[in-house]
């Protein structure tokens, strides 16, 4: 990695506009520099920077370092009374500093007496602190903040369209910069949030969260990014009968008249902002795949339900094999839950393994078994089946005069080395399920994922007992290690958020015209070799998110390479070397530290300079 002093310019990638070196261009002053929550410093201004931008008499007279501002604000966090307390004082931060934001969720509790602690010390605060805020600042806390949208509502963020406003969209988005200012949108509909269901408008708290993990954990700029609702309406009656609810207070509109409305803003985001990613978010089960596969082979589109679950999952199914030395050629796996993750995570399997192998997608579905409501999927049940879900039914006659209507029974059938539970189906894997999978496998390889913990199909401490310490196990939330005969084994988590902010931003630096699929099979693989279980059996499947940046780092540039190699990428320049490569990616990934400011004059500065980007900036005039 290389080491260079952020405030001056890098002499190789300096000159990048994404760069993140050297000094930052400014045209406000006074107060208006102090509202903008990407330029503001707050107590943190520097003698010189007071004066050039007449900030005395506005600030306290100490000058303070962000450290400190780091830790008055992780005491003010602290105060609160509960989870949801917590996450609505860290969107309150956000909307007045963004640099300190960012840095607060980097930082550790124990900020007592930061100054004296080493680097490599203050290094593990920073691990420590982000560990502990993801649970705040995403699920469960943020399923509890969109739940109580309307009523936490203080200031707008993000893009609010409604389906009976199309005709404005284009003007409604246009307002959020140039066709060269937004790098990556996240949208959603609101129908199937975080496990909790429809949510309505309130679905733009979802958006906005997942923009936050992508500048926490691949450093995209948070002044280039769109979070957008479509709102159209809901099913949700307690939000309906709320009078205090701010979406549109109806029934949600299907059909024709939606498929317009999302394609009214597709094609306005894409002539708007050509150059950005567009990342689907939490869409219901009847659209979420069927879009991805409408707007896939025309556009540099991602959708984490679907294929940021599969991909994370399928890299730590790919350690799991590796511990137990078995090819993924030669796996059987069943999944319990076939909805929207269920199917993506069966489609990335399946893709990597007619890629490793050369069978058709077809052949390679038959190593994939999945399970819903009426069992195991079959070609019988017809109309009953998503179209995700008709890849993956069996044949009647394969399972002619046996028992197939539970989970039990095709696990006593196919003996699986995986099983998979996206169920949402509380302790659905049972010990007699469990154990029968173990019968046949050395190492079964287990991960109960639904969202959120009480939802989990098993706990893990449970699974290894079951199976004797044999079990491999990743879940959809944290865990602690569990232990047997007192051998500790570490639970990973398959946290998206180690995925999809790399596949992002190896997308948006590369400027890929699509997102491909060995595109997402380079980002697995880049996942997977960063497993601390193939050193060490006892391990985590999957990376800490702890290293997320780095983590990020590794997948960007898988990405970009493989985006490179399909003739993909469209971004000139991009370096072939490596180590290169590698800090080019760095130099344009934002971080959370305070640049020198420069003043410019107003007529001459760029919008940024203006405070004029990102949801948070001050919208221009319309004309």
């Amino acid at each position: 990695m290389t080491t260079t002093n952020k405030d001056s310019k890098n002499p190789k990638f300096g000159h990048l506009p994404l760069s993140t070196s050297g000094p930052q261009e400014c045209a406000l002053s006074g107060t208006a520099l102090l509202r903008s929550p990407y330029l503001n410093k707050g107590s943190a201004f520097p003698s010189n920077e007071r004066h050039d931008f007449k900030l005395f008499g506005l600030l306290p007279p100490n000058v303070q370092t962000l450290d400190e501002q780091v830790q008055r604000a992780y005491e003010q966090y602290s105060s609160r009374q509960n989870d949801l307390a917590k996450n609505t004082f860290m969107t309150s931060m956000k909307e007045q500093n963004e640099v300190l934001y960012y840095r607060v969720r980097g930082a550790d509790g124990d900020c007592s007496d930061i100054s004296g602690l080493t680097s490599a010390r203050r290094g593990q605060l920073i691990q420590d602190h982000l560990k502990e805020m993801f649970s705040i600042i995403y699920t469960p806390t943020e399923g509890d903040a969109i739940q109580n949208f309307s009523r936490l509502f203080r200031k707008p963020e993000g893009c609010f369209l409604n389906i009976y406003d199309q005709d404005r969209i284009h003007d409604n988005m246009a307002q959020f910069g140039d066709p060269e200012d937004i790098d990556y949108i996240v949208v959603t509909d609101g129908e199937e949030i975080l496990g909790i269901g429809d949510q309505g408008v309130g679905g733009i708290l979802i958006s906005v969260a997942k923009l936050v993990l992508t500048t926490l954990c691949a450093g995209i700029h948070p002044s280039r990014t769109l979070p957008v609702v479509l709102d159209c309406g809901t099913h949700n009656k307690q939000l309906l009968d709320d009078e205090l609810y701010l979406g549109l207070r109806r029934p949600r509109v299907r059909g024709k008249e939606y498929d317009q409305f999302v394609d009214t803003f597709v094609q306005s985001a894409r002539k708007l902002y050509p150059r950005a990613y567009i990342h689907f978010e939490d869409f219901g089960l009847t659209n979420a795949r069927r879009l991805l596969d409408l707007y896939r082979p025309h556009m540099s589109c991602f959708n984490d339900d679907v294929q940021g679950t599969g991909c994370v999952t399928l890299a730590a199914i790919m350690s799991g094999l590796h511990v137990s030395k078995l090819q993924l050629t030669d796996m059987r796996m069943v999944i319990f839950g076939s909805g929207t993750a269920g199917t993506g995570i069966a489609d990335q399997v399946r893709d990597a393994i007619s890629a490793d192998s050369g069978k058709s997608k077809e052949d390679a579905a038959g190593q994939i078994w999945c399970v819903d409501k009426p069992g195991l999927l079959l070609k019988s049940h017809g109309d009953r089946l998503t179209n995700a879900q008709i890849p993956f039914a069996r044949d009647d006659n394969e399972w002619q005069g046996k028992s197939h209507g539970d989970l039990l029974a095709v696990v006593k059938e196919v003996k699986p080395h995986v099983l998979i539970g996206t169920s949402t189906r509380p302790k659905s894997f049972t010990e007699e399920i469990v154990k029968e999978m173990a019968k046949h496998v050395d190492r079964p390889i287990i991960f109960p994922l639904s969202n959120p913990t009480r939802l989990h199909e098993a706990d893990p401490k449970d699974i290894n007992e079951w199976t004797e310490g044999r079990a491999l196990i990743s879940t959809g939330s944290p865990f602690p290690p569990v232990e047997y005969n007192r051998r500790k084994y570490e639970v990973a988590e398959c946290n998206n958020s180690t995925c999809f902010p790399g596949i992002g931003l190896g997308c948006v630096l590369s400027r890929s015209r699509l997102l491909s699929d060995k595109m997402l099979v380079a980002a697995v693989k880049a996942l997977a070799a960063q497993s601390p279980a193939l050193q060490d059996p006892d391990k985590g499947l999957l990376p800490d998110v702890v290293n997320v940046r780095e983590i990020s780092v590794r997948i960007a540039k898988e990405v970009i390479k493989q985006a490179v190699e399909e003739g993909l990428a469209t971004e000139k320049d991009i370096p072939r070397d490596d180590n290169e490569l590698e800090e080019w990616i760095r130099e344009q990934m934002w971080e959370p530290r305070y640049r020198p400011l420069v003043r410019v004059e107003k007529e001459q500065a760029s919008k940024i300079a203006r405070g004029e980007l990102g949801v948070g900036g001050v919208k221009r005039e319309s004309t």
